[in-house]
């Protein structure tokens, strides 16, 4: 049953994503390009979005999603040419587990390309990170970090950009699993909508 539910879960979220990156595509039908980019990239994001969190314990389940917001999610990166860029994302969701706070985030090398002028793909795969929240770190109860493998993809479209600044909405989607002590694991879905600020 939990397999079950988590194949809709995640189907659910991709057609959510899909839908997003269609509406930002239908909005760009001007093939005239405006914006020139190059040089080194940095970009970060504010928002919030629905987390799904199954521990192999049992104590939680993919049953039960919780809203989450933003916090940090950064990418820095640098532009090839005026359409692609290598990035490394750094992704961070804050949830709550067993009263405490703790943020599922990552270290992943990724891609950027912007189909359009104003509407960009990225995505990659790298290092899923669980971890006490900053501010909410407890000896013995809220201290553990756990690492493992996430895979990530975002589409967003500019809003708004001058000289070397862009406002971007987007959306994002996240699947990560970590390890735990003791052979247990923790399993991530994340989707979220955020806007972001963009130097380049």
């Amino acid at each position: 049953m939990k397999t079950i539910k988590k194949q809709i879960l995640l189907k659910m979220a991709c057609v959510a994503f899909a839908l997003i990156s269609s509406i930002t595509y239908a909005q760009n039908t001007n093939t005239e390009t405006t914006n020139q980019r190059e040089g080194f990239m940095f970009e970060f994001t504010v928002g919030g979005g629905i987390i799904s969190i199954e521990d192999s314990a049992g104590i939680q389940t993919f049953d039960e999603s919780q809203g989450t917001f933003v916090f940090p999610d950064l990418k820095l990166g640098y532009m090839l040419n005026d359409r692609l860029a290598i990035t490394v994302s750094m992704p961070g969701n804050i949830y709550e587990f067993q009263d405490n706070d703790r943020n599922f985030g990552g270290f992943i090398p990724s891609v950027q390309y912007w189909v359009k002028d104003k509407w960009w793909i990225h995505g990659g795969i790298g290092l899923a990170i669980d971890s006490p929240a900053l501010y909410d770190i407890k000896d013995d109860v809220n201290d553990d970090w756990n690492f493992g493998t996430a895979v990530m993809v975002s589409s967003g479209y500019e809003m708004y950009k001058k000289k070397n600044f862009a406002l971007n909405v987007q959306s994002k989607l996240v699947l990560g699993h970590a390890s735990l002590d003791g052979d247990a694991q923790r399993d991530a879905l994340i989707f979220n909508v955020g806007l972001g600020f963009s130097w380049f």
